[in-house]
């Protein structure tokens, strides 16, 4: 008997480790299942904490997946879900750079008749408009870069000669970008610059100039796609051994694609004794996106200079709306009426707001 009991423990628990193995939740029969790119990204962690406070308060089951920023790894997570039942499927598609993957996943969908929900990593028009009961939720790709940039030109016109080291009447750069081919790498690179630009020029200022003359790009890519802490110190840690004050060629402004990147960048200024919150030391402007808790303790600190707040709440109400009218038997749109939607295609835009340290 005892022998039996002991052979039924070891069964369940090797059943629980290769289900949590996963990344998932404990709710197996849950109706929503949520697929998250990576739970290791700032922002999303944010999001996914919201989602499921939301989520527990409307009363909605559901379950959460960790894709480990693996399309096959997710895709497969999303079949194994239909199959099984899920109810409606939320998803933060992992491969941005074409439309394989989220039409892979929208066709699995509706052969089941499951409802979709994209957030956060932008699927293309094309996806969406090729199933009646396909949303998106996110950002204007564009607007973050846009804000960014008017942020950075602001304060450089108001602090130029502070910020200008060795006095050359520019400000040298570095941008760290997340991932290439994602929209929101792409415009937060763009468009910070070009809008930092134009403020300067406004202001009879020259506009900003990149660290390295030999790079045509003008930007240093997370090679692994990851927006990571990891790769921007490295990138940061290598480049303040040749750019550096006592050279007199220090780069003197640091743009980030998230607050994640701009997190690494600062722990290498630190580790060179730049931006230790110290008042005699440099500190080196440093701009992200995101608004994360680390971001705001950072800037709270005088160790970074402002962020691009992205509403991870806001993102987690508008899914839970679309989410509970999808199972009441509405219209994934019916209760989305307070929100921006495109004209001729079902993406909700969440707006992005500064951030300088007050809430």
């Amino acid at each position: 008997m005892l022998k039996r009991v002991f052979s039924l423990i070891i069964s369940a628990l090797i059943v629980t480790l290769s289900f949590t193995s996963c990344g998932c939740s404990a709710k197996r029969d849950a109706d929503v299942h949520v697929f998250y790119y990576t739970y290791s990204d700032p922002y999303i962690s944010g999001v996914r904490s919201a989602l499921d406070k939301k989520l527990e308060d409307a009363g909605i089951s559901y379950q959460d997946y960790d894709s480990n920023n693996s399309q096959t790894t997710q895709t497969e997570q999303v079949q194994t879900a239909i199959t099984n039942g899920a109810k409606l499927i939320v998803v933060n598609i992992v491969t941005t750079g074409s439309d394989d993957a989220a039409s892979g996943i929208v066709a699995l969908a509706r052969e089941k008749g499951v409802p979709v929900i994209f957030f956060n990593r932008e699927v293309s028009d094309t996806v969406v408009k090729s199933y009646e009961k396909c949303l998106f939720i996110g950002t204007d790709a564009a607007e973050a870069g846009y804000l960014q940039g008017d942020m950075i030109g602001d304060y450089l016109t108001k602090n130029f000669d502070a910020v200008d080291l060795n006095g050359d009447g520019e400000i040298s750069y570095v941008m760290f970008m997340g991932e290439k081919g994602n929209n929101e790498a792409i415009y937060r690179t763009k468009y910070s610059v070009e809008n930092a630009d134009k403020k300067l020029t406004e202001a009879g200022k020259k506009p900003l100039k990149f660290y390295d003359s030999a790079n045509r790009d003008k930007y240093l890519l997370d090679r692994d796609g990851k927006w990571s802490a990891q790769a921007a110190n490295e990138y940061m840690t290598t480049l303040l051994t040749s750019y550096n004050v006592t050279s007199g060629n220090m780069v003197e402004l640091v743009i980030c694609n998230n607050d994640g990147m701009a997190e690494g960048a600062i722990t290498a200024l630190s580790a060179a004794g730049y931006n230790t919150g110290k008042e005699k030391d440099v500190n080196i402007p440093v701009f992200g996106v995101d608004a994360t808790d680390a971001a705001k303790s950072l800037i709270k600190s005088g160790r970074m200079t402002g962020t691009v707040r992205q509403d991870s709440a806001g993102m987690a109400e508008a899914i839970t709306l679309a989410v509970s009218s999808a199972l009441g038997g509405g219209g994934l749109k019916d209760k989305l009426g307070e929100y921006v939607i495109d004209k001729g295609v079902d993406k909700v835009r969440i707006h992005y707001s500064a951030y300088f340290g007050e809430e």
